[in-house]
């Protein structure tokens, strides 16, 4: 999930990640720049896979598996969205805005009990200015709890901040939105954004994990980082989580052209009203320099514009879990699609810099 305050985020930032790789990379030094980043996340930063795909043409570098050592899978392959999963819970809560069913400044106490008294609205959860403390980081993951419960431990701390007056990645925010899902459509959030989105775009390789499902369906790279259970064991495989209760804030599961049609159908109107696209995109927060987010970066309501090297920018989100890491998004000027990810997480130094390097390698190579 939990692209930009990670999961045990106190963990995963103080942990080394150790254990000898020996990944089998893609042919160094080839001139293609997308094949080069991804060959330095597998070659310099100790990245076991990493695969881009643009729609046309897929590039991997490294393994899918370090015990067999198989080479990286191709994109009908699933991987965890982790906090990609922000864009549908915003998109789900737009098309309830949308339908008149709720309105962005109504305080999410109207839906959610625990709130109740507290003056944070529902805009200020998509935007990241709720001030609500990370819950991500206090649960014990070994015994997994409910939304509720999850919530009542991010209440027991102190606000970052009074809402709308800051900026502060909270995984919270959009553990609330799906609870104001729940009350107002009277179905779960996961049955709600199927309804809306994953349905009628034919995502059918898109799905939450049930309760329990720790593995991943179909074919998948094994993943591999630090274990919050159990971080003393240093760097192990991680492909079997506990998806389900990553929920509205990084539960999803999906493939490359899955998630790339999402960012596609968006972006061309067939989920949202334009007004409210635009007001996704439009009511916006600089956050360059802050967490993962480069300079000239801005965060919307689920989504965030990263500046491109050729001009312009790509919307997306991004996520990150002990065994992945996710980028990309569509950029502006028609200069197409993209989803990046790895199997382990990459969120840091050198190997965020070679994540987003293939990103923006992608989306501007018709301006090279």
């Amino acid at each position: 999930m939990y692209r930009r305050t990670r999961l045990a985020a106190a963990v995963l930032l103080a942990a080394t990640l150790t254990g000898a790789l020996a990944p089998v990379a893609a042919a160094s030094g080839q001139r293609d720049p997308v094949q080069r980043q991804l060959d330095q996340l597998v070659e310099r930063d100790e990245v076991p896979g990493a695969l881009a795909y643009d729609g046309r043409q897929t590039r991997t570098a490294g393994v899918a598996d370090l015990a067999s050592g198989r080479p990286m899978v191709d994109a009908a392959a699933r991987f965890r969205l982790a906090s990609d999963t922000k864009a549908f819970t915003a998109v789900a809560v737009m098309r309830l805005v949308a339908d008149g069913r709720i309105r962005l400044d109504d305080r999410a106490g109207r839906y959610v009990p625990q709130l109740a008294g507290r003056p944070v609205t529902l805009r200020q959860l998509l935007k990241q200015t709720s001030g609500l403390p990370e819950y991500a980081t206090l649960v014990d993951w070994s015994s997994p709890g409910t939304s509720e419960d999850y919530l009542a431990l991010a209440l027991a701390q102190p606000p970052v901040f009074t809402p709308g007056t800051d900026w502060g990645y909270s995984n919270t925010n959009y553990l609330v939105l799906g609870m104001v899902i729940d009350k107002v459509s009277g179905v779960d959030f996961r049955t709600y954004v199927e309804r809306v989105i994953l349905r009628p775009l034919h995502l059918d390789d898109t799905y939450w994990p049930a309760p329990g499902e720790l593995t991943l369906r179909g074919p998948h790279a094994r993943n591999y980082g630090i274990n919050p259970a159990h971080p003393e064991a240093g760097r192990v495989d991680v492909t079997e989580l506990p998806g389900h209760e990553f929920g509205a804030s990084g539960g999803l599961v999906s493939t490359p052209p899955d998630l790339n049609t999402f960012w596609n159908a968006l972006f061309e109107g067939r989920l949202l009203p334009h007004w409210a696209l635009r007001l996704m995109t439009r009511d916006t927060t600089d956050v360059g320099g802050r967490d993962t987010y480069p300079p000239g970066s801005r965060y919307g309501y689920g989504l965030a514009s990263i500046p491109l090297t050729c001009g312009g920018v790509y919307w997306g989100h991004g996520g990150d879990l002990p065994g992945d890491s996710v980028a990309g998004g569509r950029a502006t000027g028609g200069r197409g699609t993209v989803t990046v990810y790895t199997t382990t997480w990459a969120a840091e130094g050198s190997s965020l810099r070679h994540l987003q390097g293939a990103v923006d390698a992608a989306l501007c190579a018709k301006h090279r």
